[in-house]
This record gives structure tokens, sequence and C-alpha cells, in this order.
């Protein structure tokens, strides 16, 4: 897909462990930090399989590095219409869906 140099070890290391990191924390944060670390982890994990930098994925979203790296470290809840962005850039499908939260449904709260 797309033809760039690979990202010297050092570095493709330390997002793993960063990954690794946020995977621990996704079972001790609450539902919607779950949410935003699940998404920062699906991202920096789709972009490394493509062999992508975050100044790669960056340019293809139309945004800055710093962005992507806030959101890969799970530092700012994403927009939609950025998570939409990145999906395409990614060649991912974004799913989005809403559950009701007890049986009954309507109303609760």
């Amino acid at each position: 897909m797309h033809s760039i140099p690979a990202m010297p070890e050092r570095t493709e290391d330390a997002i793993r462990r960063r990954l690794d990191r946020l995977r621990e924390r996704l079972g001790a944060e609450p539902e919607e930090g779950w949410l935003f670390a699940r998404i920062a982890a699906e991202v920096a994990e789709r972009r490394l399989a493509l062999g992508l930098s975050q100044s790669d994925l960056a340019r293809l979203v139309g945004t800055t590095q710093s962005a992507i790296a806030r959101l890969e470290r799970g530092g700012r809840p994403p927009r939609i219409d950025t998570l939409l962005r990145i999906a395409n850039a990614l060649d991912c499908e974004l799913v989005v869906r809403l559950r009701p939260r007890t049986a009954s449904g309507a109303g609760s709260r």
C-alpha cells in the first residue's frame, strides 16, 4: 500500500510498550476512559501494522503528528470526524453503536 521506510526498532519497541500499558489500563478505567484507551490502542496497532509513522498518518488525516501522538497516548478523546478521517487513512471501517443500558431501553437514568 505505502512504501515508507521502516521505523527504527527502538521507536517501535517504545510504541509497543506504550500499547501494553494502555492494555493494562483497559480493565481499570471507568467505561469512558476504557473506550478512549481502546481506540488509542487500535489506532496505534493499525498504524504500526501498515508501517506508518505518526507523521505519515497525520499527513493522510490532515492533522499534526502531535495530535496523533496525543490520541495514541489516550490523552484526549478524539472527535468523531477525526476518527472517521483516521479510519479512512488506516483503511478501516469505523463502527459506532448505541445500546440501551437496561432492558427497557428508553428513558433510563
